[in-house]
């Protein structure tokens, strides 16, 4: 049976916490969860410990001092994920914005497909938004067009923050080379995924803005999306994402689909 890991960053996340995890926890098929908790002052950690008493074995934490940004939660959670040997290991908001229950597709796709990474995605055919306000729309839509337009990467989502990694893909990638910390960070991963060589297929999902919490949307980690995707295709040019000394198995199909 494949090992499957969620990876949920939190930050003030205390009115979602607990039913994030009992929404995995029931899912038919078994995932274990990892929170990256950085530092929270409304005391989401102390949720997840109190939980974990109970998980038996599946609920695990990694406790961080002060904000240091999605992506670094996620490279943190990255390297425990792969030092744990799990199979699969999926992204995912702590604020059911995406429906647990669509893990099942992505870990599928992975397994099914033989890809490197399945991304649920707003912008591919069936792929839905829900309360969103007209201008976030056209800010995200936008970006995914310029995301394309820049970097060749046929993927119609790629700031798209659910996903699931087969394990070879992303033990493939150099994580130190990974740059970038906010928006950018989900279009940086999904880059050096494709820049491996690694097919991505994109599953369609309906995204829905949060009830609870607040977000964590601001204008530097916009400035940071829009320069960062100049500064990826420009140093691709003088290195690439893989570890050095590996190569992958999967390079036969240098392109996406959805």
């Amino acid at each position: 049976m494949s090992k499957r890991l969620v990876i949920i960053p939190t930050y003030n996340e205390k009115e979602n916490i607990a039913n994030i995890i009992a929404a995995v926890f029931s899912l038919p098929a078994s995932f274990h969860i990892l929170i990256v908790d950085d530092g929270s002052p409304d005391g989401t950690a102390n949720i997840v410990k109190k939980l974990q008493l109970t998980s038996n074995g599946k609920l695990h934490i990694i406790e961080r001092e002060g904000k240091l940004g999605l992506g670094t939660a996620y490279i943190a959670g990255f390297r425990w994920g792969l030092a744990q040997d799990y199979d699969y290991i999926c992204e995912m908001d702590a604020d059911f914005s995406h429906n647990p229950k669509d893990l099942l597709r992505l870990v599928e796709g992975c397994e099914k497909q033989g890809v490197g990474m399945t991304v649920g995605s707003r912008y591919t055919k069936g792929g839905k938004l829900v309360n969103w306000p007209w201008d976030r729309v056209a800010l995200s839509y936008g970006a995914s067009l310029y995301v394309r337009a820049i970097t060749w990467m046929n993927v119609k989502d790629p700031t798209a923050g659910f996903v699931c990694y087969r394990r070879e893909a992303l033990g493939n990638i150099d994580l130190d080379k990974i740059r970038f910390v906010g928006y950018a960070f989900q279009i940086e991963m999904k880059y050096a995924v494709y820049s491996l060589g690694y097919k991505i297929v994109e599953l369609p999902i309906t995204f829905k803005d949060r009830i609870l919490g607040d977000s964590k949307m601001n204008s530097n980690i916009i400035s940071e999306a829009a320069l960062g995707v100049i500064k990826m295709r420009w140093q691709r040019l003088f290195h690439n994402y893989e570890k050095k000394g590996v190569k992958s198995k999967m390079k036969s199909e240098n392109s996406t689909s959805s």
